[in-house]
């Protein structure tokens, strides 16, 4: 449950860093951005997975670079839920894509399981 928690809040920070960082990203308020990184965090653990199964022959023959691109559909899924949260395009999911991975690859790095 720990981890849960502390992954939620990596992603909100991810995600608030996207906002603050790349021009096309935007939340109304606080409340919005925890709720988005809720619901990413569900499609992460629901979707994500069953993408990328589907996805694994374009992945190898991009070495990997397509995960970008399932990353950032996932982050344009999360915002269809919510009318505060706003992905404007397909560069600006990517570039969210790219922050919320840097965020969490670094919180991995101080976070123990």
């Amino acid at each position: 449950m720990v981890r849960f928690i502390v992954q939620w809040l990596v992603t909100a920070l991810g995600l608030w860093l996207s906002s603050v960082l790349i021009a096309g990203i935007s939340f109304r308020d606080t409340t919005i951005l925890i709720l988005a990184a809720l619901v990413l965090g569900l499609i992460n653990a629901v979707v994500r997975p069953i993408l990328v199964i589907i996805t694994f022959p374009i992945t190898v023959i991009t070495l990997g670079l397509f995960l970008l691109v399932v990353n950032a559909a996932m982050i344009g899924l999360a915002s269809v839920f919510f009318d505060g949260f706003t992905v404007s395009g397909f560069w600006p999911a990517i570039g969210a894509a790219v922050v919320t991975g840097v965020v969490s690859w670094i919180a991995g790095a101080f976070i123990r399981d």
